[in-house]
This record gives C-alpha cells, sequence and structure tokens, in this order.
C-alpha cells in the first residue's frame, strides 16, 4: 500500500487517506470480489454492499434498468445478513490492498448497531450507516428524519471503536438539519448522497422499468443534485468532513465535488460500465494538480459564492 502522502493525500477528521476516491458501496460487491478487476491501489477505500442483520433476499426482477443515461435500481440490498458475510467476506478483507469499510443497514437503531458490531469484529476499518434504505418498522427512510437519523448513528457510535460516517439521502427535505442531526449523534463524516427516487416505463410492455416501480435514480443526472447537497451542508457547517457521491465519471467531476466541499469523492455507478474507471480518474486528477499546482486538502471547499 502506497504512503499516505503527497498531493492526492485526503482526509476525512482523523482518517488519512492515500487517495481522494471512494469506491462505493452496492458497486464493488463485497469489494474482495472486486480487486482481481477494479484496480483498487487507485482508491483511499473501498465500502462492501450493505449487510443486514439477517439475510435480506431482495426484490423480484427487473429490479434494475436504464432511463437515458442514468440508471434504475431496486435490488432491495439483497445480502446474506451479517453472520454469513463475515464468515465469507472477513477473512480476506486484508488481502484486497485497501481500507474497506462496512455498510449497514437495519430496521431499528439496534439492528443497526448490531450489524455494525459484525462488520467491526469482521475487520472493517470504517462503519457507513446507510440510512438510505427503508425503515422496515415505519415505511420510510431513517435519512428523511433527523431525529430517526440520529437515533441510529447514536446507537452505531455506542457499539463499536471504529470511524463512523452517515449516508444520507438527496431526497430530505432538509439535508442540512439530517447532517446536523447525524454529526452532533457522532458521525465522523457524512456520504452526500445516495440515490434520488425515479422512475421509468416501457413503452412497449407499458409496465414500470421495476417490479416496485419507483426506485434509486444514479449516474450522471444525479451529479448536479448531490453537489447541491455538498454545498450546502459545507456552507452550513464547514467543519464537517463530506464524502460527496453521485454521478461521478471524471476527475473533472471529482473536482467539482472537491471545490464544492467534499474532502474525498465516491465512485458509483460509473464501477458497472468501467470497472477500472478509478484508474482512469486518478491519472487524469494527477495531471490536474501538477497543472494547477494544488492539492486535495486545498481544493476541498475552494468554491467561492458570488
Amino acid at each position: 500500500m502506497s504512503t499516505i502522502s503527497g498531493p492526492l493525500t485526503a482526509a476525512l477528521g482523523t482518517v488519512r487517506l492515500r487517495s481522494p476516491l471512494i469506491a462505493a458501496a452496492g458497486t464493488v460487491g463485497s469489494v474482495v470480489d472486486f480487486a482481481a478487476v477494479g484496480a483498487l491501489e487507485n482508491y483511499g477505500a473501498a465500502v462492501a454492499k450493505s449487510v443486514s442483520p439477517v439475510p435480506w433476499e431482495g426484490n423480484p426482477a427487473p429490479r434494475i434498468g436504464s432511463s437515458g443515461i442514468g440508471m434504475l435500481n431496486a435490488i432491495g440490498i439483497q445480502n446474506p445478513g451479517i453472520t454469513a458475510w463475515a464468515d465469507a467476506v472477513g477473512p480476506r478483507l486484508a488481502s484486497v490492498g485497501v481500507p474497506v469499510w462496512g455498510s449497514a443497514v437495519g430496521g431499528t437503531p439496534a439492528e443497526f448497531a448490531l450489524v455494525a458490531q459484525g462488520l467491526e469484529q469482521a475487520g472493517v476499518a470504517a462503519v457507513e450507516v446507510n440510512l438510505s434504505c427503508p425503515n422496515i418498522e415505519g415505511g420510510t427512510m431513517f435519512a428523511l428524519d433527523p431525529a430517526a437519523a440520529a437515533a441510529a448513528v447514536a446507537a452505531v457510535r455506542e457499539a463499536v471503536d471504529v470511524p463512523v460516517s452517515a449516508k444520507l439521502s438527496p431526497n430530505a427535505e432538509d439535508i442540512v438539519r439530517v447532517a446536523a442531526a447525524v454529526s452532533e449523534a457522532g458521525a465522523d463524516w457524512v456520504v452526500l448522497t445516495n440515490t434520488a427516487w425515479g422512475f421509468g416505463i416501457d413503452i412497449s410492455t407499458r409496465r414500470p422499468t421495476l417490479t416496485r416501480g419507483v426506485g434509486g435514480y444514479s449516474g450522471p443526472p444525479l451529479k448536479a443534485l448531490a453537489m447541491r447537497c455538498v454545498w450546502q451542508v459545507h456552507q452550513a457547517m464547514p467543519d464537517v468532513p463530506i464524502v460527496g457521491c453521485g454521478g461521478v465519471a471524471t476527475a473533472d467531476d471529482v473536482v467539482e465535488y472537491l471545490l464544492a466541499g467534499a474532502s474525498a469523492v465516491a465512485i458509483g455507478t460509473a464501477h458497472f460500465a468501467t470497472p477500472r474507471v478509478g484508474a482512469t480518474i486518478r491519472r487524469d486528477l494527477e495531471r490536474y494538480m501538477r497543472r494547477h499546482r494544488t492539492t486535495v486538502t486545498e481544493l476541498s471547499g475552494g468554491g467561492i459564492p458570488w
């Protein structure tokens, strides 16, 4: 693993990264099964697909589809549950050459905490609290309710010693209030954002693109929505570290997120089309840094309001 120094060095609070690039959850599997094709040496960290307390079967097909240049999905967070995941993946985490962060989902704060404990015991370097998953009891997202989001983060913070982050939703009525709530509850940084709600319909079959109808919309069109969240949260709380996420496909996208206030930037949907996209983005980002004689740290939050 390369030394954590140089113009690409990034920091999320006390966590230092060799690169500002993060492989986003849900797009690189368990990370260990992506290592052979994903050029993970270009990333500062990689986030494994979300895990729940017990196995989740996910939604019936079709649960993924295109929508213009974006993608719709309603996978339903299919996973084997934390016990099986830890047994199968945990022993392999140290071999992938990049810090692996786990992603926890659940229906109650206690369930989030249970999964987070299992992830920590399996050897993850940090836990991402996926607050953008459905709340089983209430039928809504934790990320839409500042109090509910804070309760989940507080439970995880109490349960583990590794760094904790909160992945929020662009669908929130007031993203700044939610970000403030999870930060006060113990999140070391926030991830902005997850997918936005979207819908598509097949004009041949007249059926929705997804069996669930409404799903998560990602890809290039998401960037402007997610960057709005980054900008607003950073302007309101400049000391809160942010991982920008949504629609990233080029080094220019990364620079934009950094200028808007992100400290690191996650790549997601682009992995499906180009698994080694991180290598290209890092190369082009290094060229940008040399040409402009700048660093990730200098760029972060460097956007100038009118």
